[in-house]
C-alpha cells in the first residue's frame, strides 16, 4: 500500500480550515476581552459566560461525539462477542444531558462557578479539594489519549500514514488553536467539526450499505452468517454487566468538567438547560451511522475483499473496524470523506479535554491555592502551559494501547465511581462535609482497585456474585459492581457526614479536633434576642438620663 496523496491533501485542507477558524475565534476573544469588565479568566475559560445558544448546542454535542464515540460504537456493534445492544453510548448520553439540564444546570450556573470543583473548595477547603481534582484530571488526560488513538488508527488504515505521525500532527493542531482563543476557539471550531461529522458520516452510509461484498444487514441482524448476529444479545447472567455499563456512561459524564464548562458559559441556567436538551437529540442521530458501519462489517464476506482472511476481529483489529470498512468497502474518495468525519470528531473532543484540564489546574490549584494574587496575564500563561502539558501526556499515552474502548471506559469509570457521588453530595446534601467526603473518596478508590479491571490486566481481589471468565479468557465481573461502588461511596459520604456533625455539634469531641471546621455557630434563640433588645434599651435610657443630669443647670 502506498501513501494516499489525495487523502493527505484533503486532510491538510481540513486542518487549515480548523486552524483558521481557531485563529478567527481567538481574535474575537481578544475583542470581547477588551469590552469585558470581569475577570480575564472568564473570557478564556467560559467565553465571558455569554456563549450563543446555537454555538453552545454545537460545542456540547461535539464534545461528546468524539473519536471514541464514533469508533467505539462501530467496534462494539461489529464485535461478535458484543453486538449493537452493547454499543450503549448514544442512549445513555440522552439521559446524561436530561439529568444534567434538569438537576445540575441550575445550582452550577446560578452560583457562577468557574469549574465543577469550586463547590468542593468552598465547602471542604483546599486540601481535600486538591485530592478530588486528581481523578478529574486523570479522566481528562485519558480522554485526550482515546481521541488520538481513534484518529491515529483511522489515518494509518486509510491514508497509510504512520500511526505516530497521525497522532502528533492532530495533537499539535488541537493544542495550537486551544492555546490561541480558549473556549471561544474551541466552541467555534466545534461548529465546523460537528457539521463535518454529520455530513461525512451520512454520505458514507449509502455506499457501505450497497457494497457488493456485504449481505443485507436486516438478514444478518438475528441470523448467524459470517459471524454472530450483529444485534447481539444480553443473556440473563450478563444483565448486571449491561446495566452497569449503561449507568457508567449515563452518570459518569455528569462528573466531567467539559460538561460544566458548557453549562457555565451559558448566559443563564435556562439557556444551559435548553443546550442540554437539544444536544441529547443530536447524540442519538450521530450514533446511527456508526451502528450501521459495524452492522455492515459484521455482514461482510471479508474473503471476497482485498482485505482477505482472517477477519478484522481475528486479527485483533476490531478497534479499527470503521476505517477498515471505509477503506475496503467504499470507493477511495468516500473513504477520504469518512476520515474527515473521524478527524473532526477527534479534534472536537480533544480540544474540550485540553481546556477542561487546564481550567481545573489553573483555577482550582494555581489561582486558589498556589498563587492567590496571580494577575490575569500570569493566569493566561498558566492556562497555556497546562494545555500543552496535558496534550503531551495524553499523546504519550496513545503509544501504550491501541484500543479506543480501553481509554474510554477507564476514564469514564473514574468519573462514575469516584467523582459522581462526591458531586451529588456537595451540590444537593447540606449535611455532607469533609469527613464524609474523605471516607467516600478512599472507599471509591480502594473498592475500585480491588474489583479489578480486565481491560488493563488488573485481576479482581474482590469477586462479586457472577464473577467468571469471559469469552476471551479474562476474569470479569458480571455483577453491577461499579454502580455498587458508586452507591456505597455516596452512602458512606452521607452517613459519616451526619455522624461527625452530631459528634462535633453535640460537643462529644473537643472543637480543636474538628479539622474541617464543621461545627455550626450557635444561633441566638428568640428569647435571647428579646432580652438583648431589652437590655440594650435600658442601657440607652440610663445613658440619656445621665447625660441630662450632667448638662442641667
Amino acid at each position: 500500500m502506498t501513501l494516499n496523496v489525495p487523502g493527505l491533501v484533503v486532510m491538510a485542507g481540513f486542518y487549515l480550515l480548523i486552524l483558521g477558524t481557531g485563529i478567527w475565534a481567538s481574535m474575537r476573544s481578544k475583542k470581547k476581552e477588551k469590552k469585558f469588565s470581569g475577570d480575564g479568566m472568564e473570557i478564556t475559560l467560559l467565553a465571558g459566560r455569554n456563549i450563543n445558544l446555537l454555538v453552545g448546542i454545537f460545542t456540547l454535542t461535539a464534545t461528546w461525539v468524539g473519536g471514541g464515540f464514533i469508533l467505539g460504537i462501530a467496534e462494539a456493534t461489529y464485535n461478535p462477542t458484543l453486538g449493537a445492544v452493547w454499543a450503549l453510548m448514544p442512549v445513555p448520553y440522552v439521559l446524561t444531558f436530561f439529568l444534567g439540564g434538569f438537576f445540575f444546570a441550575k445550582p452550577m450556573r446560578e452560583n457562577k462557578y468557574v469549574t465543577m470543583m469550586d463547590p468542593f473548595q468552598q465547602k471542604y477547603g483546599n486540601v481535600l479539594s486538591t485530592a478530588l481534582i486528581f481523578p478529574a484530571l486523570v479522566a481528562d488526560v485519558l480522554w485526550v489519549a482515546r481521541t488520538l488513538v481513534s484518529l491515529g488508527g483511522t489515518m494509518s488504515v486509510i491514508l497509510d500514514l504512520p500511526y505516530i505521525y497521525s497522532i502528533i500532527i492532530s495533537s499539535v493542531v488541537a493544542i495550537i488553536y486551544t492555546l490561541l482563543g480558549g473556549l471561544y476557539s474551541v466552541a467555534y471550531t466545534d461548529v465546523i467539526q460537528l457539521i463535518l461529522i454529520f455530513v461525512s458520516l451520512w454520505v458514507c452510509v449509502p455506499f457501505l450499505l450497497t457494497n457488493p461484498h456485504s449481505m443485507d444487514i436486516s438478514l444478518t441482524a438475528y441470523n448467524e452468517t459470517f459471524q454472530a448476529p450483529w444485534v447481539g444479545t444480553v443473556e440473563f447472567d450478563e444483565a448486571g454487566k449491561w446495566f452497569d455499563d449503561f449507568m457508567l456512561l449515563a452518570l459518569g459524564g455528569l462528573a466531567y468538567q467539559a460538561f460544566y464548562q458548557r453549562i457555565l458559559s451559558a448566559s443563564s441556567y435556562t439557556q444551559a438547560q435548553v443546550t442540554c436538551y437539544a444536544s441529547s437529540g443530536f447524540c442519538l442521530v450521530l450514533g446511527i451511522p456508526s451502528i450501521l458501519v459495524g452492522a455492515v462489517a459484521a455482514s461482510t464476506d471479508w474473503n471476497s475483499t482485498s482485505y482477505g482472511l482472517p477477519t478484522p476481529y481475528e486479527r485483533n483489529q476490531a478497534g479499527s473496524i470503521l476505517p477498515i470498512a471505509l477503506q475496503f468497502l467504499t470507493p477511495p474518495y468516500i473513504s477520504i470523506i469518512g476520515i474527515g468525519a473521524v478527524a473532526a470528531a477527534v479534534m472536537s473532543s480533544m480540544d474540550s479535554a485540553l481546556l477542561s484540564s487546564a481550567s481545573l489546574f489553573s483555577s482550582n490549584v494555581y489561582k486558589n491555592i498556589l498563587r492567590k494574587q496571580a494577575s490575569d496575564r500570569e493566569m493566561q500563561w498558566v492556562i497555556r502551559i497546562s494545555v500543552v502539558v496535558v496534550g503531551l501526556i495524553g499523546t504519550a499515552l496513545t503509544f501504550l494501547d491501541s484500543s479506543v474502548l480501553v481509554f474510554w471506559l477507564v476514564g469514564v469509570d473514574m468519573s462514575y465511581t469516584i467523582m459522581f457521588p462526591q458531586l451529588v453530595c456537595v451540590l444537593f446534601f447540606k449535611v455532607s462535609n469533609g469527613y464524609g467526603a474523605t471516607l467516600g473518596y478512599l472507599m471509591g478508590i480502594i473498592l475500585r482497585l480491588l474489583s479489578g479491571e480486565p481491560l488493563i490486566g488488573l485481576p479482581p481481589a474482590i469477586q462479586f456474585p457472577g464473577c467468571r471468565m469471559d469469552d476471551e479468557g479474562k476474569l470479569t465481573q458480571y455483577f453491577p459492581f461499579r454502580t455498587t461502588i458508586m452507591v456505597t461511596s455516596l452512602l458512606s459520604i452521607l452517613l459519616v457526614s451526619w455522624l461527625t456533625s452530631i459528634i462535633f455539634n453535640k460537643g462529644l469531641l473537643p472543637e480543636r479536633c474538628d479539622v474541617f471546621k464543621i461545627k455550626r455557630k450557635e444561633k441566638p434563640t428568640a428569647r435571647a434576642v428579646v432580652d438583648e433588645k431589652t437590655n440594650s434599651g435600658s442601657e440607652e435610657a440610663s445613658a440619656a438620663k445621665q447625660l441630662l443630669e450632667t448638662t442641667s443647670c
